[in-house]
């Protein structure tokens, strides 16, 4: 993609000038944001079936993954000790415009994330004429696997890593005596699902992110494979802090995934040193 100064001609061979190109994004952009605009109207008109079914979800004890995590226990033989009991569900709103607010910014992340396709699509029609023949294919490849696994994390925080955590946090007691009740609030509950499954698709881009890093020399597969033990350390410890019971079973049930992302990465790091030298 080349850039001259002329904001009013291409060039002879039929280049694009630097501002043309940043009109040209424009419309990108504009296009991407009118599309997560409407789904997120869509998702605020929907707010029903948006909070009862999606958002408080997590608070129902027929929940999909309180219902999946048991069954596993009993077929891995370890009786009950995966299934969890919930509190009745109770959020309280401390000020008038909570609800309204929240309901915004719901509204939103949904039409970020369903819009999410879309806007990779935009992204790509931007750089697509900047592409040799040969670069088309991977970056295309590249563009597909990104959404893939952001749409992973977003499952993986949603269904397991949200509603893990939530029971952990919510029952922990400081002391024995009672005297500190946990009363959750609305917007502590919307911040802590919203931040933890966007945080989650964040994570999950891990392999991107290595790809990258590689390819400016700043990560090395060797680097990885020696820190592989510490990494694991810190999987383990993680998921022993958002598991709401003791038992290996559940805690292997967050741990395997993220240990499986982390050996993905090194794969990626290995492949893209490999591609690299291919190149040259």
């Amino acid at each position: 993609m080349a850039f001259f100064a002329s904001d009013k001609h291409t060039s002879p061979a039929g280049e694009m000038s630097f501002l043309q190109h940043l009109e040209e994004f424009r419309w990108h952009l504009v296009r991407s944001v009118v599309v997560v605009m409407v789904f997120a109207i869509v998702a605020f008109c929907l707010n029903d079936f948006v909070f009862d079914t999606v958002i408080f979800g997590p608070l129902r004890q027929d929940f999909i993954s309180y219902r999946a995590l048991c069954s596993l226990g009993y077929k891995l033989g370890a009786g009950d000790v995966m299934c969890m009991t919930l509190r009745e569900p109770h959020l309280q709103t401390l000020s008038a415009s909570e609800q309204f607010f929240n309901h915004m910014w719901i509204s939103f992340l949904c039409g970020l994330i369903i819009g999410f396709p879309f806007v990779l699509w935009e992204l790509w029609k931007f750089i697509r004429p900047a592409l040799k023949n040969k670069e088309v294919g991977p970056v295309k490849i590249f563009v597909i696997i990104a959404f893939i696994l952001f749409l992973i994390g977003i499952f993986f925080g949603y269904f397991l890593l949200f509603p893990m955590s939530y029971n952990f946090l919510v029952n922990y007691q400081v002391s024995s005596s009672g005297i500190v009740q946990t009363q959750n609030t609305f917007d502590d509950y919307i911040s802590l699902i919203s931040t933890m499954t966007l945080v989650s698709g964040i994570i999950f881009e891990m392999p991107i992110l290595v790809h990258f890093l590689t390819r400016m020399t700043l990560l090395t597969p060797q680097f990885m494979r020696k820190y592989r033990k510490h990494a694991v350390i810190i999987i383990l410890i993680a998921a022993a802090v958002i598991t709401p019971s003791p038992d290996v079973t559940s805690q292997m049930v967050v741990a395997i995934p993220m240990y499986l992302l982390y050996e993905i990465s090194v794969f990626v790091s290995v492949w893209t040193i490999k591609k690299h030298q291919l190149d040259k």
